[in-house]
């Protein structure tokens, strides 16, 4: 578990230290909405659980949403990943809650008028892992195996380092997806690490991929918490929760995907690693086809704030645009650019 149920008790001179906010003195009533997997309640119930450990009352909001009901499409064709939030954007405009818990790397890019992201909380494990029932890692995978992932970055770099394999679409949640593994539809079947081991599902992880060989995508791991704008209360309330270290990360990371014009219709992995002020962001972009060669960015520099992280992934994002623009990777030039660094604007977006 990323973040200790306990650590609410800790002082708040001590949590300064540890990368968390001070606890607000003033305790409310709050509603989460969230879908109804598994892995969304275990998140939500996580919040709801951190949340009642300082005095609040919390309370569930269920919902089904549009991206659990179409499960024979992929993402990109039906209209990406905004799709697992609309309603509960809905909910939040309603009244009927007062926060969204969200899979950050499953959130699109820009945030409705009217919405912010108050909270960023402890990225669990960011990698992919392999799940097969039959082989040890990628490498075992005999000539022609068959792999389901839905994901274009997974689709993309596992190309890039086994195009013999028979990559087939795979929809649907946790649950969903590793019941068609054992049900022999898949030599194997590629997860966030960070999913499983939520669920105590650890020991179906056969390999995790390192960085270097499967690029995260932005955000993987990390939770993020939405809220209206005009509910300044919650935002207090959420504020013990926040780790900077993950936000400045996964702010970076999401500042590549933006100006890449990143969604699930981009092959596009970005990962961001932070060592004191120092951070180095990675980027790659692949050829879903396999025609074309990997490219890998990667650059280092000084942050202190949501801005100057965003301001290193544009950065990342120009390198890595100018690179695949050269090998003819675009077929136009995506989207480029940060309309404001004003930031009133790093919040709407960047983590978005």
């Amino acid at each position: 578990m990323s973040i200790s149920k306990s650590h609410a008790s800790i002082p708040n001179q001590a949590r300064l230290q540890k990368g968390y906010g001070i606890l607000p003195m003033n305790m409310s009533q709050l509603t989460i909405a969230t879908r109804e997997s598994r892995l969304a309640l275990w998140q939500a119930e996580h919040v709801q659980a951190l949340l009642g450990g300082m005095g609040h009352q919390v309370k569930l909001l269920g919902m089904t949403t549009q991206g659990d009901q179409i499960l024979d499409r992929a993402l990109s064709q039906v209209g990406g990943k905004g799709l697992f939030v609309k309603e509960l954007e809905v909910a939040l405009e309603e009244g009927r809650a007062n926060l969204a818990v969200h899979s950050l790397k499953d959130v699109p890019m820009d945030l409705p008028e009217g919405f912010d992201l108050a909270c960023v909380m402890e990225r669990e494990d960011p990698r992919d892992a392999i799940v097969s029932n039959k082989y040890a890692n990628l490498d075992a995978l005999p000539q022609g195996a068959v792999v389901g992932t839905s994901s274009l970055r997974r689709v993309a770099l596992l190309r890039a380092q086994r195009p013999d394999l028979r990559i087939e679409p795979l929809r649907g949640n946790l649950d969903t997806r590793l019941r068609k593994l054992d049900e022999g539809l898949y030599d194997a079947i590629v997860l966030a690490a960070a999913g499983l081991k939520r669920l105590g599902l650890s020991t179906r992880i056969r390999a995790v991929f390192e960085p270097s060989v499967m690029l995260p995508a932005a955000g993987q791991g990390a939770l993020g918490i939405e809220v209206r704008t005009d509910r300044t209360d919650v935002v207090a309330a959420l504020a013990p929760l926040v780790h900077q270290t993950t936000w400045l990360a996964v702010a970076a990371e999401r500042a590549v995907s933006r100006a890449m014009g990143g969604s699930c219709s981009m092959p596009l992995a970005a990962y961001a690693t932070l060592a004191g002020e120092q951070m180095t962001i990675e980027a790659a972009w692949g050829d879903t086809e396999g025609r074309l060669p990997l490219v890998r960015v990667s650059l280092s520099g000084p942050v202190s704030d949501l801005a100057s992280a965003a301001g290193l992934g544009q950065r990342v994002a120009d390198d890595l645009r100018t690179q695949v623009l050269a090998q003819g990777g675009f077929s136009r030039r995506p989207s480029i650019g940060l309309t404001s660094w004003r930031p009133e604007a790093m919040r709407r977006w960047c983590c978005r």
